[in-house]
């Protein structure tokens, strides 16, 4: 306390101060707005992560500029000082324990837990030839850039040379193409791991959007949702060309989810043909698909390990018949997870799933809701499934018969007393004219 009383006794003492101490000094400058002596504390930090966004609850300019103003200092002089180790400046809100295990709370000791993303963080500065790596969360939904990032941006742009601005998730619900394209112009893209884009794009956007996502080379998940389409049909088989060829570069990838994707009838082979390794997870949903697409989803070798499939608002009732046993057999012994809801399945289509369905010894959630179907059908699919180890929850919905039909009432009997006789571990989910069973 008496240190912050005085600025300059802090600076001048900050050589010999136990670096025990710098944190709850910091978060006391940090909370009194002492510029200076934040500034002093950037200048001699003993650690090699400073996890500012852990500190800002909303982002505080007046902060940044003290700590980047320390940072430029730090960069300018070609002999660190003897105590500071910085090497990444972290602005995401991690959920990490950093300033309350240096702050003295006996809950919170030291562990190497805590210290983890600083190993991964130091490797990341290590192998570059920047001198700091600053981490920020890009969450791009305004029309125009807030201030904060405004600052951000136009101090990097300065600093090509000695700062790496990285990010490991992308996510873009609402902005102009030009202020994505200046912001990810300073972003070191093979940091991102993960891409969202809840944007209401044309294809057009997406197609300029996609040498970006090229070059983000390290990406594990992406997800693209409400791609439109136009008439010029000549000119979308170009775009779409565009946009699945940068595929070919993202050789990490093992999750994806595109969500009302309208370019995509009649090109998803075109697509599968790019990935490079095997998916996890796919969704693909609220979209047309045809039977070509489906038959070369069922013979893709990239979906063999599947651990998730969603293909929920795709209509299944005019494909062939046997198009999705055939890919639940392709991924019967991996698969944990499948939604086939609102795809006008029937009880014909169910009958045609129910023995390779049975094969999915995984399989933990299996969601058919919004398909009527009757409860005779229902009764088969539990004769098929509920000696599946790994089941917890199946979600239907049957037939409505009226709400005091004795076929209904005598049909539900018949499914619970399946269900107590069997061997049957997992919780099933009645929708019946609205009402929950």
């Amino acid at each position: 306390m008496s240190l912050l009383r005085d600025e300059a006794s802090t600076i001048t003492a900050l050589e010999d101060l136990p670096m025990e101490l710098f944190p709850p000094l910091f978060m006391e400058a940090f909370y009194g707005s002492r510029s200076e002596t934040l500034k002093a504390l950037v200048r001699a930090w003993p650690f090699v992560r400073l996890p500012l966004g852990d500190l800002m609850k909303t982002p505080h300019l007046g902060t940044l500029q003290a700590v980047l103003a320390g940072l430029d200092i730090l960069i300018a002089q070609k002999d660190r000082p003897r105590r500071c180790k910085l090497r990444v400046l972290d602005l995401r809100h991690t959920g990490q324990d950093f300033w309350r295990m240096w702050s003295g709370d006996g809950a919170h000791g030291y562990s190497s837990t805590l210290m983890a993303p600083v190993a991964e963080d130091r490797s990341r500065a290590e192998q570059s030839l920047a001198p700091v790596v600053v981490f920020i969360e890009l969450h791009l939904k305004e029309r125009t850039l807030d201030g904060f990032l405004t600052y951000l941006i136009r101090w990097v742009e300065q600093r090509k040379a000695s700062v790496h601005l990285c990010c490991k998730k992308l996510k873009i619900i609402s902005m102009p193409m030009e202020n994505i394209m200046k912001v990810l112009s300073m972003v070191q893209l093979d940091c991102i791991q993960e891409v969202q884009v809840n944007c209401t794009w044309h294809v057009s956007s997406l197609a300029v959007f996609a040498p970006l996502l090229g070059q983000m080379g390290n990406v594990q998940r992406l997800l693209l949702s409400h791609i439109h389409v136009s008439a010029l049909e000549e000119q979308e088989e170009q775009h779409v060309d565009q946009i699945t060829s940068q595929f070919l570069r993202l050789h990490h990838l093992q999750g994806l989810r595109m969500e009302s994707p309208a370019f995509l009838e009649g090109c998803l082979d075109q697509m599968l043909r790019c990935l490079m390794a095997p998916l996890d997870s796919l969704a693909i949903t609220h979209c047309l698909l045809s039977d070509s697409d489906l038959s070369h989803l069922s013979q893709c070798p990239n979906m063999s390990q599947l651990k998730g499939l969603d293909l929920s608002g795709v209509s299944l009732t005019y494909s062939s018949p046997e198009l999705l046993p055939v890919l639940l057999e392709k991924v019967a012994a991996t698969l944990q997870e499948l939604y086939l809801e609102q795809c006008g399945i029937m009880d014909s289509h169910l009958e045609t799933m129910l023995q390779s369905l049975s094969r999915c010894s995984q399989l933990m959630f299996f969601s058919l809701r919004g398909n009527l179907l009757s409860m005779a059908i229902m009764e088969r699919l539990l004769q098929h499934t509920s000696g599946m180890p790994s089941l917890s929850q199946e979600l239907g919905k049957a037939m409505a018969l009226g709400p005091l039909s004795p076929e209904w009432n005598s049909a539900k009997r018949r499914l619970f007393h399946h269900c107590q006789s069997s061997d049957f571990g997992s919780e099933l989910v009645l929708l019946k004219g609205g009402e929950t069973e």
